[in-house]
């Protein structure tokens, strides 16, 4: 079971979360929360794989959230879903370390699919989101110490593409893709693929 926690100041937009995630196979809704304190004390205390976070929250945000859940090594993944899609809500959800980043009217089914791909570690962005952080790509010598094959690699990544997905692009194995991505990661400091979305865009690879 992947077991969650819904965290969102509104208590329709919450239980209504809860109630979806909760009906949905191997999901278990563990716990929720009305703000960003509220979400870690309750991470705290019942040890989620993935934690759905609203962003904007009266008593504390989302975004402080995520860095406080990292501060005290509390192991649950976070997927942010939000009513907002700025390049600074974005950028911040992301370098904060949210796994994934996807918009309030997103249908059902593709929340419950965040969900479990969040938990298994898989970066989710919305696709509006995505398109956002891909048309923000710069010309190639803003990459720095990124190869170019890496920088294309990163511009598929931030467009939301799966390892396959992008071999098939780059016509390309998988194991390729894999390995570019593992210079990517050693590059820019970074562990995954949202993270790596985030730092890009941060260091002027993705604007």
């Amino acid at each position: 079971m992947i077991r969650v926690i819904v965290a969102d100041d509104h208590p329709v937009v919450r239980d209504g979360v809860a109630g979806m995630l909760a009906a949905a196979e191997g999901i278990d809704v563990v716990g929720q929360a009305a703000d960003g304190p509220g979400a870690v004390e309750v991470a705290a205390s019942t040890d989620p794989d993935v934690v759905v976070l609203d962003l904007r929250m009266p008593g504390g945000g989302g975004v402080a959230a995520i860095g406080e859940l990292r501060r005290r090594r509390i192991r649950a993944r976070v997927l942010v879903l939000t009513t907002f899609d700025t390049d600074l809500d974005t950028v911040a959800a992301i370098e904060a370390g949210a796994t994934g980043y996807l918009l309030k009217d997103a249908p059902g089914e593709e929340l419950v699919a965040a969900v479990r791909a969040t938990a298994a570690g898989q970066a989710v962005l919305s696709p509006s989101v995505a398109t956002r952080l891909a048309e923000h790509v710069r010309s190639p010598e803003r990459g720095g110490a990124l190869s170019a094959r890496e920088r294309e690699v990163l511009v598929l990544v931030a467009r939301g593409g799966s390892n396959r997905s992008i071999a098939e692009a780059l016509f390309v194995s998988e194991a390729t893709v894999k390995t570019h991505l593992a210079h990517i990661y050693d590059k820019l400091g970074v562990s995954d693929r949202a993270a790596a979305v985030g730092a890009a865009y941060r260091t002027g690879i993705l604007g």
